[in-house]
Parts: C-alpha cells; sequence; structure tokens
C-alpha cells in the first residue's frame, strides 16, 4: 500500500514535469498512471462488488490524505493539460474539475478551468457561475492567466479592453481577472 502511493506520487511528480516541458500528452499518461495506481485504495468508495472479493485496505490518517491529495492534484493536472491540447476536450475539463471541487469547493484553478468548460459546451449560467466563484476565491495579488486559446478567441471579443459600461452579461466576468501573456 505504502508502496502505491509512492509510485502514484512518482507519477505525479513525472506528469508535473512533462507538463513544465509542454509535453502534454506525456503528462496525460503520468497523471493517469497515478490515479491506476491510486485505485482501490480509497475507503470512500465502495467496493464494485460488495461483500465479495478483498474489501480495501486500511489506510492511515496520514496515507488518506496522502491518497486524497494526489488524486486531486492528478485531477486538476489533467484538466490543466487538456485545455492546452488540441482539440480540446471540454467534456473532460468540466469532469476532471468537479472532480477538484468535490474535495476542494473552494478550488479557483479548478472553479475557473470548470467555467472554461462550460463556456465552451455553451452552458453559460454554469460558466458565469464558476467563472464568478473563481473570481471571488481568487488570492489578493494573484492573477489568472487566460491560454492563447482564449474564450473570446471564440467569441471574436478581443481581451485587452475593458467592457463598455452598458455591457452587463457575464462576459465582463473575465475582466475582473488581470490579463497578461502567459508566455
Amino acid at each position: 500500500m505504502e508502496k502505491r502511493l509512492q509510485e502514484a506520487q512518482l507519477y505525479k511528480e513525472e506528469g508535473n514535469q512533462r507538463y513544465r516541458e509542454g509535453k502534454y500528452r506525456d503528462a496525460v499518461s503520468r497523471y493517469h498512471r497515478a490515479l491506476l495506481q491510486l485505485r482501490g485504495l480509497d475507503p470512500s468508495l465502495p467496493s464494485p462488488i460488495p461483500n465479495i472479493g478483498p474489501q480495501g485496505p486500511a489506510l492511515t490518517p496520514e496515507q488518506e490524505k496522502i491518497l486524497h491529495t494526489t488524486q486531486t492534484d492528478c485531477y486538476n493536472n489533467l484538466a490543466a493539460c487538456l485545455l492546452q491540447m488540441e482539440p480540446v476536450n471540454y467534456e473532460r475539463v468540466k469532469e476532471y474539475s468537479q472532480k477538484v471541487l468535490e474535495r476542494q469547493p473552494n478550488n479557483a484553478k479548478a472553479l475557473y478551468r470548470a467555467g472554461v468548460a462550460f463556456f465552451h459546451l455553451q452552458d453559460y449560467d454554469q460558466a458565469q457561475h464558476y467563472l464568478q466563484a473563481a473570481v471571488n476565491r481568487q488570492p489578493k495579488g494573484k492573477h489568472h492567466c487566460i491560454p492563447s486559446r482564449s474564450i473570446y478567441a471564440s467569441t471574436g471579443a478581443c481581451i485587452i479592453s475593458p467592457p463598455s459600461p452598458s455591457e452587463r452579461d457575464f462576459k465582463s466576468l473575465f475582466f475582473k481577472f488581470r490579463f497578461r501573456d502567459c508566455n
């Protein structure tokens, strides 16, 4: 059990390195491997067939914390990778972001990624909900960076100039972020 936790953390770190190198497909593969190592260790998940076969091992509180942190980080990082890949699978970005938010409801990055996914899936009410929540939870002095394939690229709007005072729709939420070059 301890070995599987360590292997999962190693795969996650390898995924982080691949992400920094811009090797998003390799990073996705590493994060998935990390999650596979953790499969069956989570005591909060029901057994596929109750009362048949081995039950999940008992985890110490520290091991359970490592398990949940690693899972959450992997899902958050998977969503980040998918937003960088072409074509973007917004359904998956939404799914992974929501898995993060189940455990960390105030995670600003997951809220933002969920908002981006909902926007591209044309669920504008949910997009507004998640993006407003991301703005509200953004730590002071930190700024979200809109990727080059920004939300506004699909709408034709310019992310440089602020919205006019009469523009009160949810697009104005994006201007609460401090835009800067991501590179």
